[in-house]
């Protein structure tokens, strides 16, 4: 949630800065609700000061004699006038609070307007893979191994759904042993959250209200509050980053370096596009999830280690891949910046993520109301960020298309043959 006290005093910047993301809003709405909320508290203030001095006055009346009926009547009458000013109070924040509710992050100042079209590779590593022989597709090649059991997984669950098996099975639950190997060993806390969450997770890191018809919820026949039911979690991102919601952290114990290993569910609303068919696009799939909860400015450096590790974990796997920076309009709305790793899919003839590494600031942590202590003894905001450390539904494809062999075999990669229990797939 952007701070509200910037939006006041820093208008036109902000404004300038949702324009990057492509967001008009009327901050004008926002202004005049803050000035409401704090007159109407001024005068809820007033008279709470007048009730106290009227209430103190009684006892030594009282001692002299004297009549108090009309200051009791006085205190009662300013008792149901404060009821009334804190309900009108309530109203007015939880309007106000709508409002910036529904505001996308700012991006940061090197973060360029714009969409798609506006992001930049920043780093290539390997070369595309080149072939002797026409290169198969993977939903061909996962077929004739018997690698994935696309008909039958569409026939349990519907499109977008499918099921591993034998061999596959194995190298998906290779790629999340290298992955969570890799986070054990650079001191990472693994954490196994659940995978239904309560509504306060979806808001907390700020994919609700404006996106909460795009996950799973959970039918609960003892309510119909959505605020009540619960939903299957997008990203393990959605849990960790409201691990501490509500607490207030020491600043000894941040950085908090964290990684989950959990199924994801999302609803990819729309048609399929002919390239994104077997496991490119999905209802559900696997996936890693690195989180790092830091102080302001210890960000930064995290930043760049959440990307150096996404980007180790491609590279140790032996894909060629490129990393790229993403315009403001092409970050999610959480999110102040992001840097996308790609890998490169040789039967599509084009580059798709398997990694978003993010930085949101402080922005959920405004949210979900994660602060610590600072050295100065003042209680300020965390930053969150997050990486996927990876996602397998396109890491398995990508391994599968560059590791081909022209007699129709696939070499496993060497990190993941201990795991596999074999150097290559026949």
């Amino acid at each position: 949630m952007i701070d509200v006290k910037l939006i006041l005093t820093e208008t036109e910047k902000v404004k300038a800065m949702l324009a990057k993301k492509g967001c008009e809003a009327d901050l004008g709405k926002i202004i005049e609700l803050d000035g409401k909320r704090r007159a109407l508290i001024a005068k809820g203030d007033e008279l709470k000061s007048e009730r106290n001095k009227a209430s103190a006055s009684v006892p030594a009346l009282k001692k002299e004699g004297k009549d108090v009926g009309e200051i009791i009547a006085r205190t009662k009458a300013i008792g149901v006038e404060i009821a009334e000013l804190d309900k009108r109070i309530a109203e007015t924040e939880n309007e106000l609070n709508s409002l910036v509710a529904v505001l996308p992050n700012l991006p940061d100042d090197d973060v360029v307007a714009g969409g798609k079209e506006n992001n930049a590779v920043v780093k290539v590593w390997g070369e595309k893979p080149e072939f002797a022989f026409k290169p198969l597709d993977h939903v061909t090649l996962c077929t004739r191994h018997g690698l994935i059991d696309y008909e039958r997984g569409a026939k349990l669950s519907g499109s977008g759904h499918w099921i591993y098996r034998g061999m596959g099975a194995r190298l998906e639950w290779a790629l999340l042993n290298f992955f969570v190997s890799e986070h054990l060993s650079d001191g990472y806390e693994f954490i196994m959250p659940p995978l239904a969450l309560g509504y306060d997770c979806g808001y907390g890191s700020g994919q609700f209200p404006k996106f909460r018809d795009e996950v799973y919820w959970v039918e609960d026949t003892e309510t119909d509050d959505r605020k009540r039911m619960k939903f299957m979690l997008p990203t393990a991102e959605t849990a960790l980053v409201n691990l501490y919601s509500g607490e207030l952290l020491k600043e000894s114990e941040l950085p908090k370096k964290l990684f989950a290993y959990t199924p994801c569910f999302r609803k990819e609303a729309g048609s399929y596009r002919s390239e994104e068919r077997g496991m490119i696009r999905g209802h559900q799939f696997n996936k890693v999830e690195m989180v790092q909860i830091t102080t302001p400015e210890q960000s930064k450096a995290a930043f760049e280690e959440l990307v150096g590790k996404a980007c180790s974990l491609v590279e140790k796997l032996g894909l060629h891949f490129r990393l790229s920076k993403l315009a403001a309009g092409d970050c999610s709305a959480s999110m102040a910046r992001t840097y996308d790793i790609e890998v490169w899919i040789p039967s599509m003839g084009i580059y798709k993520e398997v990694s978003s590494v993010s930085n949101a600031n402080d922005y959920q942590a405004r949210r979900n109301g994660t602060r610590y202590k600072a050295a100065d003894g003042k209680n300020r905001f965390v930053h969150t960020l997050n990486g996927s450390g990876l996602a397998t539904s396109r890491v398995l494809p990508a391994i599968v298309e560059q590791y081909q062999q022209e007699d129709g075999s696939i070499v496993v990669p060497e990190v993941l043959r201990k795991y596999v229990g074999a150097d290559i797939i026949k």
